[in-house]
């Protein structure tokens, strides 16, 4: 098991699939960059001496197609400030939430050619990340705040 969390693990992308398929889900995603991209020797931005930032920007734009077309869009995306509840020495470069119409989206999203394709670049910009699927409860948060 790896210590970075770049990709899913089998256990974890099985459970991923075992949720309901049909409703909208939301996937919280939380990103640390490398300070200098890792891209593997036969790649074309290989020793480019890309950052972090600057490979992760490219798989935004090798895999946006993709992502819209399956009917995915980014309902928030912010910075981090200050860690209030947490490790102190946790922090996140890229903070967004992306939304899918179902899992279903989401599966046909990251198993498209052009975007197994745009996946290197990410591969290569992140040092750690966490990718939380979320269902929306509306009636939730009149629970938890009313």
């Amino acid at each position: 098991m790896s210590d970075r969390h770049i990709d899913p693990e089998r256990a974890q992308f099985d459970a991923f699939k075992a949720l309901p398929r049909d409703t909208p889900i939301h996937m919280l995603n939380l990103v640390r960059f490398k300070d200098r991209a890792t891209y593997p020797d036969d790649h074309a931005l290989a020793g480019k001496a890309l950052t972090g930032a600057e490979a992760y920007a490219n798989y935004g734009k090798d895999s946006s197609a993709v992502f819209s077309r399956v009917g995915g869009s980014v309902v928030w995306s912010g910075m981090m400030e200050a860690m209030v509840i947490g490790p102190a020495d946790e922090h996140w470069d890229a903070m967004f939430i992306a939304r899918y119409p179902n899992s279903g989206a989401f599966m046909e999203m990251v198993t498209d050619p052009v975007y197994r394709q745009a996946v290197v670049h990410r591969q290569a910009a992140v040092e750690t990340s966490r990718l939380i699927r979320c269902a929306s409860n509306p009636s939730r948060s009149e629970t938890v705040f009313g």
